[in-house]
């Protein structure tokens, strides 16, 4: 079905100098401001007339303390403003934060990640992002300002529902943690869509996993697509957890997760479709990962 882009509907545009003006102006306006990083969704929305037409839209490339993509002995700092692209070729990230490059190279097109930000992404909290089920994995959290101060919200508690999230009317993002992985774990990403990587997820599978010898130590379990909002598979994990790993163990696990999940039947693909991809994208990331 062809989709008939309108003319944008009629909006203030204001491209603040600093992050206290911003926050300024969502303190003043709260619902009537809308915040534009690479602007790739919202642009989209409004012309779709998805979303209320705001009476401001705050672009916020200006503000360059937001630009930073930060890895020290504490983790990964990822600004507001670093785009999905810088992610997906950052060599710190692709050693230690696995799941995060490979999530990163499946979002959209080249052009888009070279404008559209991770935090957009996850701001935009559609079900299929493909930034959220490795976030959940890695244990990362957002954190929030306004002109009230500075909280940080973990990553699982972020997605209150479809296209929701924890962010208050006079809050804006302004960077994601994600904690370093302790010494020899691993993490990967599989995504699984109609045609081609480009296309959204019909299933994202994202696992963690620390292994002494044969034994599972930790394992981490989240799922895309298949829910209102991206979630952990906490039945399959405690299958693997503490228990010697065996392809019978991990197809055990696999089965779990689909049956965990609650995913829509729509003009993409039915819930019973997306249910067997998790198994099998659960299984190919945990026989990947642990055996």
């Amino acid at each position: 079905m062809a989709v008939f882009y309108r003319r944008l509907p009629k909006f203030e545009y204001l491209q603040p100098d600093s992050l206290e003006e911003v926050l300024s102006l969502m303190s003043a306006n709260r619902e009537k401001a809308k915040i534009a990083a690479g602007g790739t969704d919202l642009i989209v929305q409004l012309r779709r007339r998805e979303i209320p037409t705001p009476d401001y839209v705050l672009d916020i490339k200006k503000i360059s303390l937001l630009k930073n993509l930060t890895a020290d002995q504490q983790g990964l700092k990822i600004g507001a403003l670093v785009p999905i692209a810088e992610i997906a070729a950052s060599e710190s990230v692709k050693k230690n934060f696995q799941a995060l490059a490979q999530s990163s190279i499946n979002i959209a097109s080249p052009q888009i990640r070279n404008r559209a930000t991770f935090t957009g992404n996850i701001c935009n909290a559609v079900p299929s992002a493909d930034s959220a089920p490795p976030l959940l994995v890695l244990d990362a959290s957002v954190k929030l300002k306004s002109v009230k101060g500075e909280r940080s919200v973990p990553i699982a508690e972020f997605f209150t529902g479809v296209r929701k999230t924890a962010i208050s009317p006079d809050e804006i993002v302004t960077e994601i943690f994600v904690p370093q992985p302790a010494s020899g774990a691993k993490s990967i990403y599989h995504k699984h869509s109609q045609r081609h990587s480009m296309d959204l997820a019909l299933v994202g599978a994202a696992v963690y996993s620390i292994k002494e010898g044969d034994t599972c130590r930790e394992i981490r379990i989240a799922l895309g697509a298949v829910a209102p909002t991206p979630m952990r598979a906490a039945k399959a994990e405690k299958i693997l957890s503490g228990h010697k790993v065996t392809q019978q163990l991990i197809d055990e696990a696999a089965h779990s997760a689909a049956a965990e999940c609650s995913p829509i039947d729509d003009h993409r693909a039915s819930a019973e479709y997306r249910r067997d991809m998790v198994q099998v994208l659960v299984r190919r990331a945990l026989t990947e990962i642990l055996l």
